[in-house]
């Protein structure tokens, strides 16, 4: 939805900025590019992915990667087997978000050194607060 017009819901119109705005907030997080990012390669279990991304919780892998099945970026496929074996792989449009942001990707680690001096620097001033 995008407002109400007379008190009734406005459907949200394609172009709408509002719309991308809300999921490129969805997809835009670190921990969703990290794990579409690590899913490039093909499908991967739960414990997999806790591995793969450095930092990330159990539950909020958890929740991103229901945030992303629902957005329709992967696929939760369950085996059953002793114990279940569950494994999560990218759709068609989680391979081509993948795509998309793979430059700022490749960018965020080309350029963490020169971000993280850049961080010293600021840090050393003696006057650091906003205008």
């Amino acid at each position: 939805m995008s407002g109400t017009v007379g008190g009734e819901p406005r459907p949200a119109r394609p172009e709408d900025p509002c719309q991308a705005r809300e999921v490129l907030g969805i997809v835009g997080d670190k921990w969703s590019l990290l794990i579409v990012r690590n899913l490039s390669q093909g499908p991967l279990r739960f414990t997999e992915l806790k591995r793969a991304v450095d930092g990330i919780s159990q539950r909020m892998l958890t929740v991103t990667l229901r945030g992303l099945e629902r957005d329709g970026i992967l696929t939760r496929t369950v085996r059953n087997v002793m114990p279940p074996h569950v494994s999560y792989e990218l759709t068609p449009m989680g391979t081509t978000l993948r795509e998309a942001t793979a430059p700022l990707l490749e960018w965020s680690i080309t350029h963490l050194t020169h971000i993280d001096a850049a961080r010293g620097v600021y840090d050393a001033r003696p006057d650091t607060s906003p205008a």
